[in-house]
């Protein structure tokens, strides 16, 4: 390729004549060329990746002015002999063919020209494109010709997974800007000019694969080390370590890299800020730097080794980034831990905050830096998001993609390294890289020569490992004993085939004996001599990414596998021990005042099967002894339908009034199921439960039915997204004194103008009600349910007056007004709509039939204005006209307005986490 470019930085666009040389290197004859258009991805609100940042939650590019966005303008498409070429956008926005005037045979050679006009998107959506200081970081800014393999364009959307597929190319570049900025890049700099305040490049580069070029205002924004193996050109920032620290650093980084894969093939690499900012070392080097507990220069060593080792592996190793993308992210973090094993050996995982009087206890202050690698794996498993490494990289919730997918084939190469021998694989991946650098490769070949390297069976790792949704779990089931051996029979838990390893320890826990079994399916047995063997142990060392190693323990005699331990404060799983935390708790409602207790559970930082927690407390103001409690067990399932049950029972006991108790048992069972593909949000939700309840009665109230028991079942459809929201339910309860039926449906759709429509609408019937002479207690409510069931977060529940009694949860007929009639005893149905007027502020209205047995139907009303500082979560609500009137101008407006506040800690989680599961 040939680019002439010219940058105008008053448009932001970067004016493009380019000429590529094209050679079918295939036995097919092409009639039509595919190049990557990825900076047109940019140019609408429905291209894939606008559609993939709606999936994230990522709102900042649905809002973004249409001309700050970017995109691309084909001027003109020739060929050798300047004949116009007929083109189209193929499948995609982003995706470029181009018709050729005669079919190419193979081997055949075609010249095209290009020309076309690039306008550079804002970097705040990729951290790529042009800053809001006048930089310019450019990824994807040229077309690229894509790559014809396997019989086919492998030519793809860009969905910001930094995953271009591009072969190698010879390439020269005439780069024109103002004189003002310094250009960076790996490429070789032939010559630089300036003229009438225009700078111009020329750069050249054999064999390159990305282009990157950065331009930059400060001289030095990047810093240059010079190493006998590459060049190391850098902007990932460092103001701590002295620049002779750094060179030391960098020197051996390359070194390192060099002696695990190979000669790196050109003379410099390039690595950016902004790349490393998309990849980081993720864990507590993430601190501000005024609480960094690592060592001087141990964040700068690793993530310039975890950069660096980034960019030898996608500037070199060509498999399919899209498709088998899992191999180079495998190796690479493979190599990251043997970095750290080998210079930072003891490097703790929270640095010197392990030290701390108040932390050094814990067990998270024991692990070590790479013992974060299976815990993150982990909770990938434990919350069931786990997918196959060999799942294509556009189909990865989150938290796969940017975290435990390239830990757990981290881990798997770990596994397979002890199973057949470290040297061995390491030899293995060298050759590979060696072999393979700058070729079109895949996972396959180096599949195949790691059969090649061993006589033992490794099949198991790329079928199973590899190219499965699965879990590991082994145990040992059963010891047989004789007088010079024991015989241990093993049981994989799970739908693989996969080898253990096994470990006979003394009775001062060290090792006499380690052996792996062949991979087993289902049950195996392996035989050790006696000796002095009191202990046996499935993965010792933790080295195979099992979910649960707390099966993994068997002693020869004795009652517990594992002693039980106390620990104050959630902590890291210790899978030698049976852990019971206490926790202190401090909680607050209007009849008990503040209460504060203890909370006695079993939650590690990991969810695990069996959870449970008795949670008792002292209520300061109601004087008595109040808290919650529950024991909840979870099967999770690798199928989808349903993809997990939770069962368990409940019960909690706090104030519902002045001096008023209530207590309450909840037995319940939960279905759940969802999709194959776990990025789409639909989940299905079959909830069993039955609720027991028992009241102080209140004298004030001699109506009430202070004992009740209130069979439910319900249906729950969601689908949350950006885009569109949906979520509906079927609600069905049965007492001895009623039976109701309710269904409630919730809408929200963002449009291409910005404009929000939010659509609820909720119907309920009693199919009998025996409680219409006894109040409304079990009626349904038009603006603020009773909450018999006790599952909603009241603050005051039973205030009929007062800041309390203003705390809005929008449920059953969801009205903000307070209007008569409040309750319906017999039908209700209600629709409740809001829309935006301006960025957060919104004009809602509701209207509703309630019916009752004795005042007939009565059709109600209201409208106002609605503050939504984060949807669902922090809202106020100004009623304006209803069914009373104007109701600014009556009496005690103040105490009409009505608010949505989320305190608790595990809702505002999810509000934060949505994103990444």
């Amino acid at each position: 390729m040939d680019i002439r470019a010219s940058l105008d930085v008053a448009t932001q666009e970067i004016t493009i004549e380019q000429e590529v040389f094209f050679i079918n290197t295939s036995t097919q004859i092409l009639s039509e060329l595919y190049f990557n258009d990825w900076a047109n991805s940019f140019s609408s609100k429905t291209t894939p990746l606008a559609m993939r940042f709606a999936e994230d939650y990522e709102r900042l590019f649905h809002f973004e002015k249409n001309e700050d966005r970017g995109k691309t303008t084909i001027k003109a498409i020739t060929s050798k002999n300047e004949n116009a070429l007929s083109w189209s956008r193929g499948t995609a926005a982003d995706i470029l063919k181009v018709i050729l005037e005669k079919p190419l045979g193979a081997g055949e050679e075609v010249q095209l020209t290009l020309s076309y006009t690039i306008k550079v998107p804002q970097d705040k959506f990729t951290k790529f494109g042009v800053s809001r200081s006048g930089k310019y970081h450019l990824r994807y800014w040229y077309l690229s010709p894509a790559v014809f393999a396997n019989g086919a364009w492998q030519a793809y959307s860009n969905k910001d997974l930094g995953d271009q597929y591009t072969a190698p190319t010879d390439v020269r570049i005439e780069f024109s800007y103002p004189a003002v900025y310094s250009l960076f890049s790996d490429l070789k700099k032939e010559e630089e000019q300036v003229s009438f305040g225009i700078k111009t490049t020329i750069l050249s580069g054999d064999n390159r694969v990305k282009l990157n070029i950065h331009l930059d205002q400060d001289n030095n924004a990047f810093n240059s080390y010079e190493t006998d193996k590459v060049t190391v050109i850098t902007s990932i920032p460092e103001a701590k370590l002295a620049p002779e620290n750094r060179t030391i650093f960098i020197d051996r980084i390359v070194h390192f890299i060099d002696n695990k894969l190979g000669v790196y093939p050109q003379e410099a690499v390039l690595i950016s800020n902004q790349e490393y900012k998309r990849k980081p070392v993720y864990g507590f080097n993430q601190l501000p730097d005024f609480i960094s507990p690592f060592p001087n220069g141990f964040e700068f060593d690793l993530e310039h080794f975890k950069a660096i080792t980034s960019a030898y592996l996608e500037n070199t190793l060509l498999v399919h980034p899209r498709d088998e993308y899992w191999l180079k992210d495998a190796i690479h973090i493979y190599l990251l831990k043997e970095y750290v094993d080998t210079y930072y050996p003891k490097q703790k995982i929270i640095g010197d905050l392990s030290n701390i009087w108040a932390i050094r206890w814990s067990h998270l202050s024991d692990l070590e830096f790479n013992d974060q690698y299976p815990l993150l794996y982990q909770n990938m498993a434990r919350n069931n998001i786990h997918q196959s490494l060999s799942s294509p990289l556009d189909s990865l919730v989150k938290f796969n993609k940017n975290i435990a997918q390239g830990y757990y084939g981290a881990e798997g190469l770990s596994y397979l390294a002890d199973y057949m021998g470290k040297d061995t694989l390491e030899n293995v991946i060298k050759e590979y890289y060696t072999s393979e650098t700058l070729k079109l490769s895949s996972a396959s070949t180096f599949k195949e020569k790691v059969s090649a390297a061993t006589d033992v069976p490794t099949d198991w790792f790329f079928d199973e490992f590899v190219n499965k949704r699965t879990l590991l779990d082994f145990k040992i089931s059963g010891i047989k004993k004789s007088d010079d051996s024991l015989t241990l029979t093993l049981k994989n838990k799970h739908n693989n085939i996969m080898p253990v390893s096994v470990y006979a320890l003394d009775k001062q826990g060290e090792m006499i004996a380690k052996k792996w079994t062949e991979p087993f399916d289902s049950t195996t047995t392996i035989s050790f001599e006696r000796r002095d063997v009191k202990k046996f142990v499935l993965n010792s060392e933790q080295i195979i990414p099992e979910t649960n190693n707390r099966n993994n323990y068997r002693k020869i005699g004795g009652v517990l596998n594992r002693p039980i331990q106390f620990r104050l404060f959630q902590d890291a799983q210790d899978e030698r021990f049976n852990q019971l935390f206490v926790m202190p708790v401090f909680e607050y409602n209007l009849y008990d005042g503040l209460t504060t207790g203890f909370k006695f559970y079993n939650k590690t930082l990991l969810p695990k099967p069996l959870q449970y927690k008795l949670e008792p407390q002292y209520g300061f103001g109601s004087k008595a002894i109040v808290g919650s409690g529950n024991i909840i067990y979870t099967k999770i399932y690798d199928e989808n339908a349903p993809y997990s049950i939770r069962m368990g029972v409940s019960g909690n006991t706090f104030s519902y009034n002045k001096d008023l108790f209530y207590r309450r048992v909840t037995p319940f069972m939960t279905f759940a199921f969802r999709n194959d593909d776990l990025r789409d949000n639909e989940k299905q939700y079959i909830n069993i439960r039955n609720i027991n309840v028992f009241r102080d009665e209140n004298p004030n109230d001699p109506n009430q039915d202070p004992n009740y028991s209130v069979f439910n079942l319900k249906y729950v459809y969601s689908n949350p997204n950006l885009i569109n929201y949906f979520r509906g339910n079927v609600d069905y309860e049965l007492s001895s004194s009623f039976s109701k039926i309710s269904t409630t449906f919730s809408f929200r759709k963002l449009f291409l103008n910005n404009r929000q429509l939010n659509v609820r609408a909720f119907a309920g019937l009693f199919i009998f009600n025996e409680t219409r002479n006894n109040g409304d207690f079990f009626s349904f409510a038009l603006d603020r349910p009773t909450d018999y069931l006790f599952d909603y977060n009241y603050y005051g529940r039973s205030e009929d007056d007062g800041l309390f009694s203003q705390q809005l949860i929008v449920a059953e007929g969801g009205f903000k007004s307070q209007l008569e009639p409040a309750f319906a005893n017999s039908w209700m149905t209600t629709i409740n709509a809001s829309t935006n007027i301006w960025k957060w502020v919104y004009a809602y209205g509701d209207a509703g039939l309630v019916g009752n047995q004795s005042q007939g139907t009565k059709t109600v009303f209201d409208t106002g204005i609605r503050l939504s500082l984060v949807a669902d979560y922090f809202e106020l609500y100004f009623p304006m006209y209803s069914s009373l009137g104007w109701e600014p101008g009556l009496p005690n407006y103040d105490q009409k307005v009505r608010f949505i506040v989320t305190l608790t800690p595990s809702t505002l989680f999810r509000l934060f986490s949505r994103e990444w599961y």
